[in-house]
């Protein structure tokens, strides 16, 4: 009897160690995948803000297209008035 009571304690022994080793690989397996987690969300993030420093300089070059295009077409209703007088002028003559 008494052996059988020892062999139940090493059994027992024996399966708490086995859980526990278990358990700790399910903790070395979650911190694996929350790291992972991490980093992904760091690369996701580094990624936002690559994309927002690039919508930033695409901002200021289509804002400095369209100060150009002003400028150009305000060039352009000057020289359209200039050649309007001067047409009045020659058919006045």
């Amino acid at each position: 009897m008494r052996k059988i009571t020892l062999a139940g304690f090493a059994m027992v022994i024996a399966l708490t160690a086995g859980c526990a080793s278990t358990d700790q690989g399910a903790m070395e397996a979650a911190n694996a995948t929350a790291m992972s987690a991490e980093q992904t969300a760091d690369n996701a993030l580094n990624t936002a803000n690559s994309a927002t420093s690039a919508a930033r300089a695409a901002q200021m070059t289509a804002d400095q297209a369209l100060a150009q295009a002003k400028a150009a077409m305000k060039a352009a209703n000057e020289a359209n008035e200039r050649a309007k007088r001067m047409l009045e002028r020659s058919s006045q003559k």
